[in-house]
């Protein structure tokens, strides 16, 4: 019985009321066999011994009925009870893991969440790490509320922007990630662009105040037997090439090397001849 009852309540979503009273009539049920089946043993021995002071035909009715008057009845009661605290501690529980894997400000999921979706994630894609440009200037200049309208503003595009097969997150302060499938790479890359574009094109309003933003990202390809955390080091060096290269900007792993390797083949005379940008990019992939 006991390995049973918590069968019901393992497998019982309390989640809903109506599996509450299904769970409750489900034990009045069994409280009903148990005490039918206690009566069926006990009253044909006391009948046997004289010990009745009725006859054993209305001494098994008595029986059924109490069984099924007082028996269902209190454990249908104190099962609903039971049923209604499980659905209570079942929202509450529901409600703490959702606030644990989401981002307060950007309702977007939170970097624990948006991890254990990058485990999970197989097959062809793409993991993009945004950020916005010159995020601190913003903070000092407008102040830490119009920082937050920042933040949620960018929240809002990259989540209309990506269907329900991406993962949206926000890593931290004005970093962004996204894990994008569903599409080639090219259609990706396409759709990755396009927010680039849009958050730069649309200048974000709060307090009075008109800030023009831009965010640059870092991409690099989610492929099957690929281990996660060098997928996510590629983007993140990806991300800081695309600020090293003046912001505002979108590149892919690929393009990364590309830069790279141009730099090392840039012909100097000397230790200065050699570019400001040209530096950023070979210390962005360990040069």
């Amino acid at each position: 019985m006991r390995n049973w009852m918590s069968l019901q309540a393992d497998f019982g979503n309390f989640q809903y009321r109506r599996n509450v009273y299904v769970f409750a009539l489900k034990m009045s049920f069994l409280a009903v066999i148990l005490s039918g089946a206690i009566i069926a043993l006990t009253i044909p021995p006391l009948g046997f011994l004289g010990l009745l002071p009725v006859t054993l035909s209305h001494a098994i009715g008595f029986g059924a009925i109490f069984s099924w008057l007082i028996g269902g009845t209190v454990s249908g009661m104190l099962s609903l009870a039971a049923g209604f605290t499980m659905h209570e501690l079942t929202l509450s529980r529901a409600e703490f893991e959702k606030l644990s894997r989401t981002d307060t400000l950007s309702g977007l999921l939170n970097r624990r969440a948006f991890t254990e979706a990058l485990d999970r994630t197989e097959g062809d894609a793409s993991l993009v790490i945004f950020d916005v440009d010159r995020f601190k200037a913003i903070n000092d200049r407008f102040g830490h509320a119009c920082g937050d309208a920042v933040i949620t503003a960018v929240s809002a595009v990259l989540l209309s922007a990506f269907d329900e097969l991406s993962v949206v997150a926000r890593l931290g302060g004005e970093e962004f990630g996204v894990i994008v499938s569903g599409e080639p790479l090219e259609a990706r890359l396409e759709r990755i662009e396009a927010v680039r574009t849009n958050i730069a094109g649309r200048p974000i309003v709060a307090d009075g105040c008109q800030i023009a933003i831009t965010i640059s990202g870092g991409v690099a390809d989610l492929v099957a037997g690929r281990n996660k955390q060098q997928v996510y080091a590629s983007a993140d060096r990806a991300l800081y090439l695309a600020k090293a290269l003046g912001r505002n900007r979108v590149v892919h792993e690929r393009e990364g090397l590309h830069h790279a390797w141009h730099g090392l083949a840039e012909p100097r005379a000397d230790a200065e001849g050699r570019g400001l940008g040209s530096d950023n990019v070979m210390q962005a992939y360990g040069i």
